[in-house]
């Protein structure tokens, strides 16, 4: 099967998340340098990059963490960079972020680390309606009953999956996961992975998978945009992507599967 062609230059009005000619520098180091990248409505696509590529950076910008020096970046039909504060508060309410490091709030239990977020952003529930969503999101992650566990009594992949929950608790359209399987075993990797191909079909979510890790790559992705040098060089299915004789896909791809399992 023949790679994707890049995207046009226009955007495209059936995608949820539509990247043209984006660039972002940090003083002399640009890292950003035209990406083009469009998702589709219930499709993951995964982004991989060696570290310091970008990746984080690209998902930032998507909601509006930061913002690009070129380019322009379409979610829900709307220019990010061209939102008032109250729409983007209400852009990024419709899509979840899974932080490469859970992000949970040490003092509070499960319980109330997914209760915090959805008395922040939805109101007028009550109480029964809130323990309700709180059950149905660890549900979906696996973890029904952790709701009186400390974050420091959950192992990394417990707190992985927790912070998904979190996350689910809103109900979001689109998952952004930054790299999601850093840190992991490879037994537990695979577990996130499962769960990340989960919540695709069970919630019908789009998403930009951030990872180095090939596995989750092969895994999860519909779709997977290689990102050297500031572009997206290939996109395509896995094997479309890495069915190359460039040096420079062909050593990322040798390091996570050959280097990595020598003796």
């Amino acid at each position: 099967m023949a790679l994707n062609p890049p995207p046009s230059a226009e955007v495209d009005p059936n995608a949820v998340i539509s990247i043209r000619g984006l660039t972002k520098s940090f003083g002399d180091l640009d890292v950003l340098r035209g990406v083009d990248l469009d998702v589709q409505k219930a499709e993951n696509v995964v982004v991989l990059g060696r570290s310091g590529s970008g990746k984080s950076v690209l998902i930032k910008i998507v909601v509006g963490l930061l913002v690009q020096d070129a380019g322009d970046v379409t979610v829900f039909g709307q220019h990010v960079h061209q939102l008032k504060r109250k729409d983007l508060d209400g852009m990024r309410r419709r899509v979840g972020f899974s932080f490469q490091h859970s992000a949970l709030y040490d003092s509070m239990n499960v319980e109330q680390n997914l209760e915090f977020p959805l008395r922040m952003n939805t109101k007028g529930l009550s109480q029964g309606e809130v323990h309700d969503r709180i059950r149905d999101a660890l549900e979906a992650v696996g973890l029904a009953g952790s709701l009186k566990q400390m974050p420091s009594e959950l192992s990394g992949g417990q707190r992985k999956r927790i912070g998904i929950a979190r996350t689910l608790i809103l109900r979001p359209e689109i998952m952004l996961y930054d790299e999601p399987t850093a840190g992991l075993d490879p037994i537990t990797s695979g577990e996130i992975n499962d769960l990340i191909n989960q919540v695709q079909e069970n919630y019908h979510t789009s998403s930009i998978i951030i990872t180095h890790d090939l596995t989750c790559a092969r895994h999860t992705g519909d779709r997977v945009a290689m990102l050297l040098d500031g572009r997206v060089l290939r996109i395509g299915s896995f094997d479309d992507v890495f069915d190359t004789d460039d040096p420079r896909i062909k050593s990322f791809h040798d390091y996570n599967f050959t280097r990595r399992d020598s003796p």
